[in-house]
């Protein structure tokens, strides 16, 4: 219990001693003990690399789920050294529901089976990115977050114990200085008019007890430097494996690069599926039902529908609008109008026609165009 006591009154006075020493430093009273100027640009480098790897690793967990509550779930199953339960992309949800929507709606009808093919698009768009979101989280976040956890927080105690034995080092340089000056003052010579034999005991006492305590405040500052000069090495070594940090970052970031490149480069590949697979459906079914229709009839031969005479439709007096067209298309077969992305055409509608098919003009040439490759203007 002694002991603990005091433990506890030595720690108690250290720390006085130290919020002394930097109070007077603050306000100009003591001398300040400054590191080296290399000592000083490692520091400074320290700190930057801290503060951007902090916000892109914040900035990199945003991009990658953007649901705040989700990222808050994360991490207490991360604290509580849980594993978190697996979340299905808004990509495969999306999916999901519209292969579940096609089911429901008649996989034989075109636009039940429209959502089949573009629902499976979607999952596989949504693995894609969970695959990305996995392969960025190991590869990019894990390295950024064991340096800020780690590393940093190691770099930092030590930071904190040597601005610590730093402290103590001037406080220690303060009393040998005051001690110094009490013995000069003590040792300077007595006034010879007072013959008082008692006053030249006292100075000699006083002059002996000033030399004790000068040597003991230079045997404690003996001390504290190489107690501070061994925790400034430790730092320093510390501080110039941030260079190391920077060429492991900069490895991480370039496969977190490749990881988008990968992950976009399969967008890509699903969206031109999904592009022109529809589309190409949407022709084959309405044809059939045509087909289908006039059959049903009666009415004429079953091709008569296919072997529409584009150049003997008229335009309508009113009706006609603009169109824009979204993708490039190639005419199957006369009856079409090839399209170029981007050009601007004019577009009506016939009786008895499809309603997924118009008839475009432009200029001197006239055919059938898919309604799902234009944007109307009004």
């Amino acid at each position: 219990m002694d002991f603990n006591v005091k433990k506890l009154a030595s720690g108690a006075g250290l720390f006085f001693t130290r919020a002394v020493q930097f109070t007077e430093e603050k306000l100009g009273q003591a001398e300040k003990t400054e590191l080296d100027a290399h000592f000083e640009n490692l520091m400074s480098r320290a700190d930057c690399t801290k503060l951007w790897t902090e916000k892109i690793f914040r900035q990199t967990e945003v991009l990658l789920q953007p649901n705040p509550s989700a990222r808050i779930e994360e991490f207490l199953y991360e604290k509580l050294d849980m594993k978190a339960p697996s979340r299905a992309t808004n990509g495969e949800l999306l999916g999901q529901y519209m292969q579940d929507a096609g089911k429901e709606l008649g996989a034989g009808t075109p636009y039940g089976n429209t959502l089949m093919i573009v629902g499976e698009c979607e999952s596989r768009l949504g693995a894609a990115e969970r695959e990305f979101l996995q392969t960025s989280a190991i590869s990019f976040l894990a390295p950024l977050r064991n340096f800020l956890e780690g590393d940093w927080r190691t770099i930092s105690k030590e930071r904190r114990l040597l601005e610590n034995l730093r402290l103590d080092l001037d406080a220690c340089k303060a009393r040998v200085k005051k001690a110094k000056a009490a013995e000069a003052k003590a040792a300077a010579a007595p006034d010879f008019q007072d013959t008082r034999p008692r006053n030249y005991v006292l100075s000699a006492s006083a002059s002996a007890l000033w030399t004790e305590e000068v040597e003991k405040a230079e045997h404690e500052l003996r001390v504290a430097q190489t107690e501070f000069d061994r925790q400034a090495e430790v730092t320093r070594l510390l501080l110039e494996g941030i260079s190391s940090t920077h060429v492991n970052h900069l490895r991480c970031l370039h496969e977190f690069v490749e990881a988008q490149a990968a992950f976009y480069k399969h967008c890509h590949h699903h969206i031109l599926f999904l592009q022109q697979f529809p589309n190409a459906f949407t022709l084959n079914a309405a044809n059939a039902a045509v087909s289908t229709a006039s059959a049903s009839e009666g009415a004429g031969s079953p091709t008569e529908a296919d072997t529409l005479k584009i150049e003997e439709v008229q335009a309508p007096a009113t009706g006609t609008r603009k169109a824009k067209v979204l993708y490039d298309y190639d005419a199957a077969d006369s009856s079409e109008l090839s399209l170029l992305a981007d050009e601007l055409i004019t577009v009506y509608t016939v009786p008895g026609m499809d309603s997924d098919w118009l008839i475009g003009e432009r200029g001197n040439q006239k055919g059938k165009v898919p309604v799902t490759y234009l944007e109307l203007l009004s």
